[in-house]
């Protein structure tokens, strides 16, 4: 099988999309999507979220793990099937899809993508998966029979890429959304024998493709390809649905890190020793970091910039990343936060929801001191990726998000 190839998207009608379209399923709890769908008069009927959060049909105390909820997102999706709201293509083919954030724009290709180069790793990850969130997404796959989130992939630098991709975005698009947070999707569907055979070799050329979001999905897809077709002929259930855009158009944002207490120390125990390790400025604005080595501390009502002292930069691709740094200067030796994953004492903020939300948790006196950090460039993830290692937990933030529901891939 070739590193990606064209397929028959399931997708909604002409008119549909606004109806449909619906934020990823891991970025909302089911009582945000609950609230999204069934608040007001009207409420949503064909919102995607009644698949890809079908718990919100179901009574509120449901554990969303419950296979009667995996059931209805089967039911659902027949619903909307059989109501015509989502339509298959006749031909398999590829679709290119533009995200516009204010003065951000991005445009990428919809594509399946091979499971066999995702196993051998020439698709290639930057994370550790946990098997509960891959369990819950083998689930959703079987009871759906089709792959419905998309696993965001980024292509290193190819200018015939882009053209070709391009080349797709023009006219008309076939679907075009504005989704509640401003930032709008177009999608256009790409039907030409010629142009898609010219795609897929153009990216078979390519060394890799690299894994931004989604690993939970792809690892998912493995399994269900393993499982349906371990020495069996080539079918849709070896590939996966995927977004893939040029990695110089992905935006990366900050994300950031807030703690409850300072391991028993006093605010000046904290500042002298954090100084073996980092240079310290008081700031009298928030202190958003200007380059890779700089970090924004909140604490006790006042910002202040630390900066990496050189000599502590290591020349390697995981430990030179800021939130290397952080952990092993800062949050391990001093606050006593060795563990990202599993420690209650530590939590996360993406950086779309701004400094202000790191003010507001630590004075409020939820958390004692929030650090604001520079965002992972794409070269450094594609250099931890290519170097067969994995980042920290909550490295990256991308923006912006893909929807759940102009593309969908059907297993045959």
């Amino acid at each position: 099988m070739s590193l990606i190839r064209a397929f028959r998207g399931l997708r909604p009608a002409r008119g549909q999309a606004g109806a449909i379209a619906a934020p990823p399923y891991d970025v909302l709890s089911s009582d945000e999507a609950r609230r999204i769908v069934h608040g007001g008069a009207a409420g949503k009927p064909w919102s995607f979220l009644h698949i890809s959060k079908p718990e919100i049909d179901l009574p509120p105390d449901t554990d969303p793990y419950s296979p009667v909820v995996y059931a209805k997102a089967a039911e659902n999706l027949k619903q909307m099937l059989d109501a015509g709201v989502l339509l298959r293509d006749d031909a398999p083919s590829y679709y290119a899809y533009r995200l516009t954030m204010g003065d951000h724009v991005q445009t990428g290709l919809v594509a399946a993508a091979s499971v066999a180069d995702y196993d051998s790793n020439r698709i290639r990850k930057h994370e550790f998966t946990r098997p509960d969130k891959e369990d819950d997404r083998v689930r959703q796959i079987e009871a759906l029979n089709a792959q419905t989130g998309p696993v965001l992939l980024a292509y290193p630098m190819s200018a015939d890429a882009d053209a070709l991709i391009d080349a797709i975005a023009q006219g008309a698009p076939d679907a075009d959304v504005t989704a509640d947070d401003g930032i709008r999707h177009q999608i256009w569907v790409l039907h030409d024998a010629a142009q898609i055979a010219t795609i897929t070799r153009t990216f078979d050329g390519m060394r890799a493709l690299y894994i931004a979001d989604g690993h939970h999905r792809s690892a998912a897809a493995s399994r269900v390809a393993a499982a349906r077709h371990p020495h069996g002929p080539e079918s849709s259930a070896d590939s996966f649905l995927a977004v893939i855009f040029p990695h110089h158009q992905m935006k990366i944002m900050d994300y950031n890190r807030v703690v409850r207490d300072l391991n028993g120390l006093d605010e000046a125990s904290l500042l002298t020793r954090l100084s073996a390790a980092f240079t310290l400025e008081d700031s009298t604005q928030r202190v958003h970091p200007a380059r890779p080595g700089e970090f924004g501390m909140y604490l006790a009502g006042r910002w202040r910039k630390l900066t990496i002292k050189p000599e502590k930069i290591p020349d390697d691709p995981v430990a030179s990343l800021d939130v290397s740094l952080l952990s092993d200067h800062l949050l391990g030796p001093l606050l006593g936060i060795t563990d990202l994953r599993r420690d209650k004492r530590i939590d996360f903020v993406g950086g779309i929801r701004g400094l202000a939300e790191l003010e507001k948790r630590v004075d409020s006196g939820e958390m004692a001191v929030a650090f604001a950090l520079h965002p992972t460039r794409m070269d450094q993830l594609m250099a931890v990726a290519d170097s067969n290692n994995v980042m920290p937990p909550k490295s990256t933030w991308f923006e912006p998000k893909l929807a759940d529901g102009l593309v969908s891939h059907v297993l045959d």
